[in-house]
């Protein structure tokens, strides 16, 4: 048994496809079925079932699963032990992002990261903040950032970065001829959401919650880049970082509702584990320091 089957094989229980789980290993579908098939047979147990919508686990499979990732974990832990003996940090660490890496300092944090650690090897994920999250929990990330109002996730490490302040935002032609003097009139125009994925989702249900209304269906964006565009080009009203909306108000693509603020927080998370690793250790201290 070797350990870049035990990978290939978690990649086929994330994936639930060859094809996807060989891309996420870096190798070919052939290749990844060659090692799960010997995978079965130095085991003696069938992993998966296979079928015209792919590959689920078999009961025996979902349980040697959780083993093979223990099994890892223990390996890479020999491995930075390893690296610390020898004065090192060193590992590859997957980061999951939102969707405005300015925002979130990642050049600073990469320079300094590359300047102390050069041998820690980053790879960004870029996910809608709930996405990230699951990705987080599932094991296909290490950490990530997020825009998150909860104090709390089980099995999760939450350090809050930044508060982020949020603005309505409208069209500037509607903001012309149908100002909004309330929030009744301001939820009764139309209105472009975010999928319940998206880190604003909750502010915008907050807003639409405090006057018992429903969101709008319909009109619908996943960043804010496509939110920002879309209510610039009069579609309907819609939320924003504050910053970008104050940007896009400075350049006439929009405005902004004075009479309605909200917030969520800029966040780090990762598993909460009893062992952090070093090479995520030294990642988050020069995030810490960056937003510090």
């Amino acid at each position: 048994m070797e350990l870049y089957q035990l990978k290939s094989f978690l990649a086929v229980v994330a994936e639930r496809n060859l094809t996807r789980a060989a891309e996420k290993v870096f190798t070919s579908g052939p290749a990844v079925s060659a090692q799960i098939k010997a995978l079965e047979e130095e085991l003696g147990i069938q992993l998966f079932e296979r079928s015209s919508r792919g590959m689920s686990l078999t009961p025996a499979g979902e349980r040697l699963a959780d083993e093979a990732r223990r099994t890892l974990d223990a390996a890479q832990r020999l491995r930075q032990a390893a690296a610390q003996i020898r004065g090192e940090v060193e590992g590859v660490l997957r980061m999951g992002t939102v969707s405005d890496p300015i925002s979130l300092r990642l050049g600073e944090v990469m320079v300094r990261l590359a300047e102390r650690h050069p041998k820690v090897a980053l790879q960004l994920h870029q996910r809608l903040s709930l996405h990230s999250l699951q990705a987080l929990q599932r094991g296909d990330v290490d950490c990530a950032y997020v825009l998150n109002g909860q104090d709390a996730v089980e099995g999760v490490r939450i350090q809050r970065l930044s508060q982020i302040e949020l603005a309505v935002v409208l069209p500037t032609r509607l903001a012309a001829s149908a100002w909004p003097q309330d929030l009744p009139q301001l939820l009764a125009l139309p209105w472009v959401a975010t999928p319940p994925d998206c880190g604003l989702r909750p502010a915008m249900e907050a807003l639409f919650g405090a006057q018992s209304r429903e969101l709008p269906q319909g009109l619908m964006a996943e960043t804010e880049s496509a939110v920002r565009g879309m209510v610039a080009s009069g579609l309907g009203l819609g939320l924003l970082r504050r910053d970008q909306a104050e940007a896009a108000e400075r350049a006439g693509e929009l405005r902004i509702w004075p009479h309605w603020q909200g917030a969520t927080w800029l966040c780090w998370l990762q598993r909460a584990s009893p062992h952090e690793e070093p090479a995520l250790a030294a990642l988050r201290e020069l995030v810490t320091e960056v937003w510090r």
